[in-house]
């Protein structure tokens, strides 16, 4: 029988969820809908060139907010998808 270890954060260490090689799963619509945002956003407003860091979207009605700089602060519905989910099909 074979055991995996999983990562445990130390007192010492940051968080799990703040480590870049951190991955969650987010519902494939949500990822759509937030690609679908930032899509719209380009299209409004294709002179503007900076990056967004992703979009906070609420998991229920699928509105959403792209978010430029800082840490969002996020409702309790609400989710963010990083902008590395949102591109990864962008140009696929």
């Amino acid at each position: 029988m074979a055991y995996v270890s999983q990562k445990q954060p130390k007192q010492s260490q940051k968080p799990v969820m703040d480590d870049p090689d951190f991955d969650v799963l987010l519902d494939p619509g949500l990822i759509r809908s937030a690609r679908m945002i930032y899509t719209t956003y380009y299209e409004v407003h294709p002179e503007l060139v900076q990056r967004p860091l992703g979009v906070a979207i609420d998991r229920f009605t699928h509105r959403g907010k792209l978010i430029f700089s800082g840490k969002p602060v996020l409702l309790p519905q609400e989710c963010f998808v990083p902008f590395s989910q949102i591109e990864s099909d962008l140009y696929a």
